[in-house]
């Protein structure tokens, strides 16, 4: 089996998360530059941003870098697109089927790796054409499935032939090596990059982050069907409540 950084030429087998307002183009330069493969988060961006958030990643790097495409996002069309005209190389999606897409990413020589949360969706993929696969477990911060990573990953890996990458909850080397231990080839990390110095997230999120322990995350919008995890605070813990107590707003 092939390591994700000899698929991808980066010097480390790890993909940085395309954290939607987060990921910027200086961001994944950063994370490019020190090894993983860095992405731009497309999410909250319009056309020129992501246009400009790419020409500046690649004046800041010269090793591989990539977008995530959220393709619920109302301009999907549009981004896929720009990248190939920017000439990216590498796109990584989520919230969608990238099935219209790929014979134009194909063309341009892109490789494709779409996010999944249960096994079944990422043999769904596999005939588009895709070139390896994101295995995104509950324990991820943002947008979520309900499996654990632990029990998703070895699924994934024995119902597709491409590559599979880990993601949700890995934030160091024993993570790494558990996710190669369950058949991934790699892992992507988001979180464990927030408090980074080049992280563009406000002192006060990072330190946050750093205080927090096992137990001080939660999942809003389990009902609503969105669900996403969080920093617990007054505002998620209200939209928690809520939730249960039946507000559809």
């Amino acid at each position: 089996m092939k390591l994700l950084n000899e698929i991808l030429g980066t010097k480390y087998p790890i993909i940085q998360g395309g954290m939607a307002n987060i990921a910027t183009g200086e961001f994944a330069a950063a994370c490019s530059n020190a090894g993983a493969l860095g992405l731009i988060g497309s999410g909250g961006m319009d056309a020129d941003a992501l246009r400009e958030n790419i020409r500046h990643c690649r004046a800041l790097t010269d090793q591989p870098f990539g977008v995530n495409i959220m393709l619920m996002h109302p301009r999907a069309d549009e981004f896929a697109k720009i990248v190939v005209e920017e000439g990216v190389k590498i796109v990584t999606t989520g919230a969608g089927n990238p099935g219209k897409y790929m014979a134009m990413w194909k063309a341009a020589g892109i490789t494709v790796i779409p996010v999944v949360a249960a096994a079944i969706l990422a043999k769904h993929l596999e005939p588009l054409g895709i070139d390896a696969v994101i295995a995104e477990g509950t324990e991820s911060g943002g947008h979520v499935g309900e499996m654990t990573t632990m029990a998703l990953v070895p699924q994934v890996v024995d119902a597709v032939h491409v590559p599979v990458i880990a993601a949700g909850g890995i934030a160091d080397g024993r993570g790494l090596a558990a996710a190669l231990a369950l058949g991934a080839c790699g892992v992507q990390v988001g979180t464990c990059l927030l408090a980074s110095t080049e992280c563009p997230i406000h002192e006060n999120y990072k330190a946050a982050l750093l205080k927090a322990r096992d137990s001080d995350t939660i999942v809003t919008g389990r009902i609503g069907g969105t669900p996403v995890r969080v920093l617990k605070n007054r505002m998620s813990r209200e939209y928690v409540r809520q939730e249960k107590a039946g507000a559809d707003k």
